[in-house]
């Protein structure tokens, strides 16, 4: 079967939901019996988002290849239950490094290098890649940014130019604008929509379905009057309303027939009656009144929350798992540095402390790791968590007052975390991180073996430094346990406290592997200790709720099939 692709571009505004558009667009096709794939093409010059400023771009989502991609890749991955690879994200930076590396070696035999043809082709065969490296039946293309951005031009070029190469039965074209609301008048303005369109056209793309973003209700009238001016069928103008719940967004999509209209437009027939019982049922229990639990996340990059994306969902995940709401209060680290801890975690039940680079903050940090081992509450530590929570039972417990990372203080005479010995030599900070999946061994009687149900897991990492190996022994003899180790027993992964109801730290980030109808093992471990601590019994009268939902733990273990 020829590889069929789907290209989506925004219309005037960024930030409308073109990727979760996406991702939904893939789960509806997903449940029609199709193998799908997601690519995100993003025009900003950078390599990758590794570098990236969290303020900026957010999260910076890593796959098990290593490749550090667009927080988008994790929405594909969460809805579609999927595992992408490197070829999934471009960057205009990588598309200019491969063509000036050709041209640097002679390969253009001395030809004038042009964005088109030379830069379009680079984009073409690297979108053609996916459907040839995954074997996808379907491949949906994201183009980041907006119509009009200069950057993205050369990524629109190259999809017009793909509907002449692959042939009109094997792409679509689907356009997401947004409809303000005037509240004066009460109306929703269709402007935004037909400029946006215009734009589109001009460049000679021609959108099969126009997605449009609304706060409010869209009438027949309006969709009329889209279809009308930009030139699409009527039934092809497809109302996408604001939900406060996340995952209801492949359901309402699926009221619209979007995907029967996207595969009527690709001459195919679906190979299934689709099925989404499983999210259904997600979202009545995020509609049921359920137990609250008080959750605080402490970052120093909080005022965005979509630089801890990843870990949120995670815990909805589990909260959903649990059958308990999540009210997630989210803390400046640096709040910590001189607060009083206590007033800051009042009325708190459990403190999840996420990965991150950089001294600030890192003493709000330590005192938040100290506030939860000594008053019993709670606690995972995700990358910089774990090493924040090593650094303070090393402070607190072996009495090394100065144990330090070397990363934040490099005169430490405890460098209770350190750099890995591969790292030493490195000097170039993009790519070079420990990155991408790698096994662990789970020890015995641990928080960590028990959740998992199994001996050993892969997970993936993103970081440089690492647990100092000369610290292990006495950090055991004072009660912490080493629980998760890499099996060539050099690199500590999981570490927990001994006598705690639920204090563990993971060097690797779980949060990537998390799904909405199987939450990731630690997670949902996490949310039953909080559960337990509270007291709190579910409907049925026993502590798990995973069976319901799909079995967060074998299915887990049994469905995180890679693409």
């Amino acid at each position: 079967m020829t590889t069929k692709y789907i290209f989506f571009t925004g219309g005037v505004l960024s930030s409308v939901g073109k990727g979760v558009t996406a991702a939904a667009t893939g789960r509806l096709l997903k449940a029609r019996g199709f193998s799908v794939a997601v690519q995100k093409l993003d025009p900003y010059i950078n390599v990758d988002p590794g570098t990236m400023s969290p303020y900026q771009h957010g999260e910076v989502f890593v796959l098990d290849d290593g490749a550090e991609t667009d927080l988008d890749l994790g929405h594909y991955e969460r809805f579609i239950d999927i595992r992408l690879s490197k070829v999934c994200n471009i960057t205009t930076g990588q598309v200019y490094a491969e063509v000036i590396s050709r041209e640097r070696r002679g390969d253009y035999l001395g030809g004038t290098i042009q964005v088109i043809p030379h830069i379009t082709n680079e984009i073409k065969r690297r979108v053609r890649l996916v459907g040839k490296e995954t074997g996808a039946e379907i491949v949906l293309v994201e183009v980041g940014g907006t119509i009009g951005d200069i950057e993205g031009l050369p990524f629109l070029e190259a999809i017009r130019q793909m509907r002449l190469d692959l042939g009109r039965e094997n792409t679509a074209y689907i356009h997401l604008t947004w409809l303000p609301h005037i509240g004066a008048t009460g109306e929703l303005k269709t402007k935004p929509t037909q400029h946006s369109v215009r734009e589109l056209r001009s460049i000679g793309i021609l959108p099969d379905v126009i997605v449009t973003r609304s706060d409010y209700p869209v009438d027949d009238e309006i969709q009329e009057k889209i279809a009308l001016f930009c030139d699409v069928d009527a039934k092809a103008v497809i109302p996408m309303v604001t939900t406060p719940i996340l995952y209801e967004i492949p359901l309402l999509l699926e009221k619209t027939s979007i995907a029967n209209l996207i595969l009527d437009r690709l001459d195919l027939e679906p190979k299934q009656t689709p099925d989404l019982r499983e999210w259904q049922s997600i979202v009545d229990e995020l509609r049921r009144d359920r137990p609250a639990i008080n959750i605080a996340v402490v970052g120093k990059y909080v005022e965005l929350h979509d630089a801890y994306i990843s870990v949120r969902e995670a815990l909805n995940h589990a909260a959903i798992a649990n059958q308990v709401t999540l009210n997630l209060t989210w803390v400046h680290a640096t709040e910590l540095d001189k607060g009083d801890a206590k007033e800051i975690f009042k009325g708190i039940d459990g403190i999840v402390i996420p990965g991150g680079f950089g001294s600030r903050g890192i003493e709000g940090k330590i005192r938040a790791a100290t506030y939860a081992r000594e008053n019993n509450v709670p606690y995972l530590g995700l990358c910089l968590g774990m090493q924040v929570m090593v650094i303070e039972f090393a402070r607190e417990v072996l009495q090394l007052d100065r144990s330090n990372s070397a990363e934040f203080d490099r005169g430490t005479p405890d460098p209770i975390i350190d750099l890995m010995p591969e790292q030493h030599d490195v000097s170039e900070k993009g790519g070079t991180m420990r990155l991408g999946l790698y096994p662990c061994q789970l020890q015995p009687g641990s928080i960590a073996r028990e959740a998992y149900q199994t001996e050993l897991v892969e997970e993936r990492h993103r970081h440089r430094f690492e647990l100092n190996n000369e610290y292990r022994f006495d950090l055991e003899q004072a009660g912490m346990i080493c629980s998760g180790i890499s099996p060539d027993n050099q690199l500590v992964e999981i570490t927990e406290i001994k006598g705690h109801p639920f204090m563990l730290g993971t060097q690797f980030h779980p949060e990537f592997l998390s799904r909405p109808n199987r939450p990731h093992p630690l997670f949902n471990a996490f949310i039953r200790a909080i559960r337990e601590n509270n007291g709190i019994i579910n409907k049925n009268g026993n502590y798990s709720a995973c069976e319901r939902i799909g079995g967060c733990l074998s299915s887990y273990l049994t469905n995180s099939i890679r693409m």
